[in-house]
């Protein structure tokens, strides 16, 4: 069982000027921290519903994942900067500091954001919305505690973000 500690995002977002869309998490699970890198446990779906909806081969590595993001106009980071957490569990998070998202915000011409489940819709509506003056568009969470969602189903709802690249 994991004790509440504070921690702040370890991971730097991705993005480059040409972004189109933001995809916002709402915070690092311990195994992406581990990894240094986004949806970095084994059993989430985010790398295989976004290689599917862009017809590529699946990411494997971090600089493969990057590379994947930046060729196909995508920025990646996570609602919240700081919080307590215990664990991955997103039912803990409380003392929140959300990230900076003016640094993407102002350098790429981001057409959409999408946040990554419930959880970042709700951080994303609560801290940032108002200040940044965009909606964001919630798609169903790629986590495996998603388990009403199967792969098939992720990958139908998550295509609409083609529309915006």
């Amino acid at each position: 069982m994991y004790q509440e500690e504070k921690v702040r995002h370890p991971i730097p977002p991705v993005y480059d000027e040409n972004a189109r869309i933001l995809i916002l998490g709402s915070f690092p699970s311990v195994k992406s921290r581990e990894a240094g890198f986004f949806y970095g446990h084994p059993r989430n779906r985010f790398w295989a519903v976004l290689s599917a909806v862009m017809d590529e081969p699946l990411p494997q590595s971090i600089e493969e994942k990057k590379t994947f993001l930046l060729s196909n106009h995508i920025a990646v980071w996570d609602v919240i900067g700081e919080c307590r957490i215990r664990g991955s569990s997103d039912a803990s998070i409380e003392d929140v500091r959300i990230n900076d998202l003016s640094v993407i915000l102002e350098k790429a011409e981001i057409k959409q954001i999408f946040v990554n489940g419930k959880t970042a819709e709700k951080m994303y509506e609560r801290y940032a919305q108002d200040l940044y003056q965009r909606k964001a568009i919630v798609l169903p969470s790629t986590s495996p505690a998603n388990a009403a969602w199967n792969l098939e189903r992720l990958i139908g709802q998550w295509e609409c973000i083609r529309d915006y690249l």
